[in-house]
Order: C-alpha cells, then structure tokens, then sequence
C-alpha cells in the first residue's frame, strides 16, 4: 500500500491518464462493436432479402411449368377401335412396332386396293410406278386407330417381316416386303418412306422360305444383311443381299435340299447354322458355307466361324444331318437354354428337345399331329414352358402346356377346333407367370351335343386358377390374323384382330381391331374345368381383371 501510494505522489497525472487511455480504447471498442453490428444487421437483411427473392423466383418457375407452359401430352389408348377397309383383301401379316415413337405399340399389316384408305396421304399404286390394284403397307396408331402412314409396297406380298434394325441404313428399325413379281422393297417404318426398292431374278413359280433372316454385316458397310431362301422346283436358290442398299452379294447358290423345306436359324456363338427340314431329312449349312458359295470367297469375320461338334455330323457331300435325322418332320423350334438356343423338333407322334451344344436329347414327349408353331410361356414364375396343340380327331385339338426342362405336361385342354382356327399367344404378367390366350370350343362335360363347324371363341387361361377358364368372346367372322401383345411398357395388354377376305377371295370388307383384355375380362363367362362354384365367378374375374402385365426385356 505505501508503495502505491509513494507512486501515486511521485506521478500525480500518471492514473488519470491510464483512465483517459482506457476511457478511450473503450470508446473505440464500442464504436468497431456498433459498426460491426450494423454491417452484420446489413448482411442478415440482404440475406432475408436474397432468400425471399430465390423463393418468389422458384414460385413463379413452378408456377410456370405448371399453369403457363404445357407438358407434353401423354398418349391416351381407347380401350377399343376399329378401322374398316371397303372393298379390299388383306395379308396374313400383323406385326405390332411402335411406329411414331411415342412409346406406345402400333399395328402394321398389309391389304390390297386400288388407292389408300386414308384421304390424308392420297398415296395410289401408279405413284409407285405399280399397278393397280396393288398391296399397300399400313401403319395403325395403337392409341387410337388413326392412319400414320400408307405406302404401296408390291404388286403382291409374298411376306413382310418389320423391326429390322438398320434397314436401309437408318437409325431408325424398318419393314422389308418381298413382292411378286420378284421385288424387294424396304420401308421407314416412322414415316413409311420407301428406302430402296430392288428387283431380283428369283425364276418362275417360286415360294419365299420364311421368315427372311438378317444375318451379321458381311460386306463391310456397317449394317446388317440379309439372306433369302427361295423354293423353285425342286431346288433351293440362296441370296444373299445388302441390308444397305438392297444390292445382291455375290451370285445365287443353290442348296441339295428338296424345295419343299423349311428352316431355322441357329446362333450358337461363334457360328450361324441354317437347319432346313423336309418331311424326312435334315439339313445343315453354316452361314460361311452359304457365303462362301455366293460369292467365291472365304468369309474373314471371326465370329462367323464353323461349330467342330456340328461339322462332324454333317455330310460333306449331302449337308445330310444325320445324327438329328426323324421322318415325318412337322416343326422344327428354337427353345432358349442356359448357354445356347435348343432344338425342339416334333414328328407326327413325339416332341425331342436336343440340346445345340453337344446334339445330345433332353427329354422326349409322346404327341400326336402338332397344329400350330409351338409357343412360348410361363407357367410356373420364371420357368420357361412350350404350348403345344395337337389333333385328336375329326374338329379336335388338345393344347398343352410343357415343362422346357424336363418335358413334363403342366397342364391341358381339350376343345373342338375349326382348320382356320388361329393359334394361341402368350402375355407376361408380374407374378412372372404368363396369360395364355387360346382358340377353340370348349365342351362342358355332359353336353353331347356338338355343333357340325365349331364356333370360334377366344379363352383366357392364368395358372393362379388351373381349373377355370374365362371365355372372352364368340367371333363368326374369318380371322387372317391374331396377336396379342402390351401396347405400353408393363401396361395396356391388348390383343388384335384381322378379319375378312384373303387375296385368294373377292374383296369385301376388312376390319381390324384392337381390344383392351381387360375390358373383355371385365364381361367374360367363368368356366369351371373340375368344379362347379357359380358364388365365386365374380370373385375369379375380379382378380384375374385386377392381374397386372411385364415387359420382359
């Protein structure tokens, strides 16, 4: 204490100046605290501000998109239209494409006339340098029925295949028609414009082996070709021909088979088989043999090379297939397998499945005559089965429904059937099952009775109820053409109809038609195939209506 205050009596100003000092650096202090509040009051404000601006902004964007500037349409189907063609015939073709890319399926089919049924494109057989009548290519909004485009083709159709990739050289897929006299045209099919159109020396009286088959690019020119088997005779003539431009490769070969064949071909990897079948023999050409014919010349492509397991059991001389050899030959089928596509072949009496990799048999299966292309579906989730229908009589057919593993029969019907009948078509749906659509007329137990010509009617078969059938509609018209397939992705199962006259009658009228199943299930008859259970009719119909359909991809 004595010191500080000696101190304090020494430097008597000393203490008020450290209080000025110290007044002062506080007064500094407040005045940096006050100006820095008020910068920080200035930067919240501008925050406030700029929040409030991005939100009114974001407003006014949503508001936009929403009210103002319109999205883009949605296609709607119609559960059901009709187009109607006056005095015309019609081709046993039906494809279903999405023609106008708006992500719904579309109908593509054939008819022959003296001009367009659409006044919108006014197209007549003379502006193709054909005459007239001539068979015009038509393309049929899935949505609506409305005409997307009509293009004469060919004086006749002898066939017509669509969803060729690259045809032409497009980006876009297209349609190839082989016409008679022997032309081949091939068609845009988003626009219908004809790309290139080309004729060829296929001889006289001549029958196209189907379905044209679009094989790898062979003469460098980045697309994808084609190859034409032609019957004439008794021989089988080979083209082969640029998917480009349409121009002929090489020169036509002739093959040691019997005109009166029929083929498939085999991707088995590395190598293309063509396997032609008569009533009694089976033949095998690879794709390299065929080339190497045309044109005179080693293929180089290495993915075109010949299978040793195959080459082994063919005949040099003959191309005989001896190991796969079964008279009376009816179908041959291409069956998916694990690595590699199988080979289901049906005689007169049993289906054989035989594996493509080591040609050995999987299962046989004792059928009688086989009425239609076997079929593809699920009858179990994720299990590949075959739908087979075969005669068992005078106006009589059993379908069945085939294990493709082990050959066993899951499930069968027996109908009444009319010669003309259409055959069965298959819909994925999401319990990975699949809807099975049958033609026929179904006899209740007990009903002797039986018409002299069976109607046709259109049955629905889910295997969530193996004993009920729904019938779905009694047509009387003659039906050229069936198919059923999901008009939008997952959704929209439909199934369309060509009805009318064929090029070998008059003309008359031609109808088609596209049918929503569900709209049909909705008004079906439950028939029950064990039991009788009328108090559950609606109950099985509501369910199999609220059934949900996949896209396999």
């Amino acid at each position: 204490m004595d010191n500080k205050d000696s101190e304090a009596e020494i430097h008597p100003l000393k203490t008020e100046d450290v209080k000025a000092q110290e007044n002062h650096e506080n007064s500094v202090e407040r005045r940096i605290i006050s100006k820095q509040s008020s910068r920080l009051s200035r930067l919240s404000r501008w925050r406030t501000a700029a929040f409030f601006i991005s939100l009114f902004l974001c407003l006014i964007i949503v508001f936009a998109f929403s009210f103002i500037i319109p999205c883009p349409e949605r296609p709607v189907s119609e559960r059901t239209w009709f187009r109607d063609y006056d005095n015309t015939v019609a081709y046993q073709f039906l494809a279903i494409e999405d023609a106008n890319e708006d992500k719904v399926q579309d109908v593509i089919f054939a008819f022959k006339a003296g001009n367009g049924s659409s006044s919108s494109f006014n197209r007549s057989c003379l502006d193709e340098g054909l005459p007239s009548p001539c068979a015009f290519i038509v393309a049929v909004s899935g949505t609506n029925g409305r005409v997307l485009w009509e293009s004469p083709a060919a004086e006749e159709v002898e066939w017509m295949e669509c969803g060729i990739k690259q045809l032409g050289g497009a980006d876009t897929p297209g349609c190839l028609v082989v016409g008679k006299p022997a032309s081949l045209t091939a068609v845009d099919l988003r626009r219908g414009e004809v790309q290139w159109r080309q004729s060829s020396d296929f001889g006289a009286n001549y029958t196209v082996l189907t379905p044209v088959s679009v094989i790898p690019d062979v003469d460098s020119d980045g697309v994808q070709d084609l190859i034409i088997f032609i019957a004439a005779g008794d021989k089988i003539k080979t083209f082969i021909h640029s998917g480009k431009n349409g121009k002929q490769i090489g020169s036509p070969g002739s093959l040691s088979v019997d005109g009166k064949a029929r083929y498939i071909m085999l991707n088995l990897g590395s190598s293309f088989y063509f396997l032609f079948y008569t009533e009694n023999t089976l033949y095998a050409y690879s794709l390299k043999d065929l080339y190497t014919a045309a044109t005179g010349m080693e293929i180089k492509l290495p993915s075109l090379e010949q299978d040793p397991q195959w080459e082994r059991n063919v005949d040099r001389t003959t191309h005989r297939f001896s190991l796969l050899s079964s008279g009376d030959i009816r179908y041959l089928a291409k069956i998916p397998g694990r690595s590699r596509e199988n080979i289901l072949l049906v005689n007169s009496e049993m289906a054989t499945l035989i594996n493509a990799q080591n040609l050995q048999t999987l299962w046989t299966l004792n059928v009688s005559q086989i009425l239609s292309e076997p079929l593809l579906g699920y009858y179990r989730p994720d299990v590949l089965a075959i739908v087979l229908e075969s005669e068992i009589g005078p106006n009589r057919k059993k379908v069945m429904i085939v294990d493709s593993g082990s050959g066993t029969v899951q499930w069968d019907l027996k109908l009444n059937s009319r010669p003309d009948s259409p055959g069965p078509a298959t819909l994925s749906t999401a319990d990975h099952r699949s809807t099975f659509l049958i033609w026929g007329d179904y006899q209740e137990p007990g009903n002797a009775t039986r018409s002299r010509a069976p109607l046709q009617k259109l049955y629905l078969f889910h295997p969530s109820y193996t004993n009920v059938l729904l019938e779905l509609r009694n047509n009387t018209d003659e039906i050229i053409a069936f198919n059923a397939a999901l008009f939008e992705r997952s959704r929209h199962a439909c199934y369309v109809l060509l009805r009318g006259p064929q090029p070998s009658e008059e003309p008359a009228l031609v109808s088609l038609m596209k049918r929503k199943l569900k709209e049909d299930v909705a008004e079906s008859r439950v028939i029950w195939l064990s039991q009788v259970a009328v108090d559950k009719d609606q109950y099985v119909r509501d369910r199999l209506y609220r059934m949900r359909f996949h896209s396999r991809v």
